[in-house]
């Protein structure tokens, strides 16, 4: 057991991954499996990240050369709170992170359309102590090669310059409602958008407990999310 933290011992107990994932994760850097809307409620998840991107301030929202970023989907309605709370992404976290670890991030991410990809880039380069961060990409829509899948360097990870051989890159392609669960210290960059339409996700990131997460959920957690969270949630957040 971890001293003094019953719940990553909870988390580490529900083996929620298969063996033949987790050995993928862990030996290429990444999986797509299957995320934790179902598929009837995927209509209604989408008009929820539309309706929320669209009513957020101006001050959480990230213009970028190929996406748009809104911060904060932990505030944005309970329908966002089953992405950065799926089993199979938390087990994952146990696994790569090896020690107790909090939400840093959770976005709306949209890739518009027309873009071209920029450098392959890491999360978060692994350090002495091993590997530092987990990324999730939720698929609100489809990802596939043409409208800008994530593609990834399999087994890059820890490695200290971006890989020469581009062509060895991966797609993570998969229908809506999959989630990409990856090592944040393993290459990559998404791919050309050449659709007319954007491609939206929900992506995030967890790390270390005793890092310092991207957002101050203490002081950014309102009353209301405050009163709907379960348990795991006040605790990955730590609140």
């Amino acid at each position: 057991m971890t001293k003094d933290d019953p719940w990553f011992d909870s988390i580490t107990g529900n083996a929620a991954l298969s063996n033949s994932e987790l050995e993928s994760l862990q030996e290429k850097g990444f999986i797509v499996t299957q995320g934790p809307a179902r598929t009837a409620d995927l209509a209604a998840l989408s008009r929820a990240y539309d309706a929320a991107v669209m009513q957020a301030a101006a001050s959480d929202v990230r213009e970028g050369t190929t996406t748009t970023r809104v911060q904060d989907f932990v505030n944005r309605g309970p329908e966002f709170d089953g992405v950065y709370l799926h089993a199979p992404l938390l087990y994952a976290c146990c696994r790569i992170i090896k020690q107790p670890f909090r939400l840093s991030s959770v976005v709306a991410r949209t890739l518009n359309p027309g873009k071209l990809p920029k450098k392959l880039h890491v999360d978060f380069p692994s350090d002495e102590c091993g590997w530092p961060m987990v990324g999730f990409i939720f698929m609100v829509d489809e990802f596939r090669p043409e409208n800008g899948a994530t593609s990834f360097s399999p087994r890059s990870q820890g490695s200290t310059e971006a890989p020469l051989a581009l062509d060895g890159l991966i797609a993570a392609t998969g229908p809506a409602g999959s989630m990409i669960i990856y090592n944040g210290s393993v290459w990559h960059e998404h791919g050309p958008n050449m659709t007319s339409s954007p491609r939206r996700s929900i992506q995030g990131a967890f790390i270390r407990r005793t890092e310092k997460a991207a957002l101050d959920w203490q002081s950014r957690t309102s009353p209301e999310t405050l009163s709907r969270l379960a348990p795991l949630a006040k605790y990955l957040l730590d609140l």
